[in-house]
């Protein structure tokens, strides 16, 4: 269920500092919300997935920690980055 080199890339460019930058938060929460779509859409066809599922609640609690930490140091890259990402702001 993980990410595919290319589009991984995709998104350290778009919202990354420069091209190599995999380590802000920003690119954080993209690729988690990335996977977090990947992983719904599969749960939708296969509905019986626990360990998939489980998987899932871990990279949401792992999101919502990122998300709560940027929008506690950069509240304007953090509303940035929702409206992008159509996410809810609920943190």
């Amino acid at each position: 269920m993980a990410l595919d080199q290319a589009k991984k890339q995709e998104i350290v460019s778009k919202y990354g500092r420069n091209g190599s930058d995999t380590g802000s938060s920003e690119v954080q929460i993209a690729l988690l919300s990335s996977r977090i779509a990947e992983l719904t859409d599969h749960l939708k066809t296969h509905k019986k997935d626990h360990a998939s599922r489980l998987g899932l609640l871990k990279l949401v609690g792992q999101r919502r920690r990122l998300m709560r930490y940027f929008k506690r140091t950069n509240k304007t890259s953090y509303n940035k980055l929702v409206s992008d990402l159509a996410i809810r702001d609920n943190i």
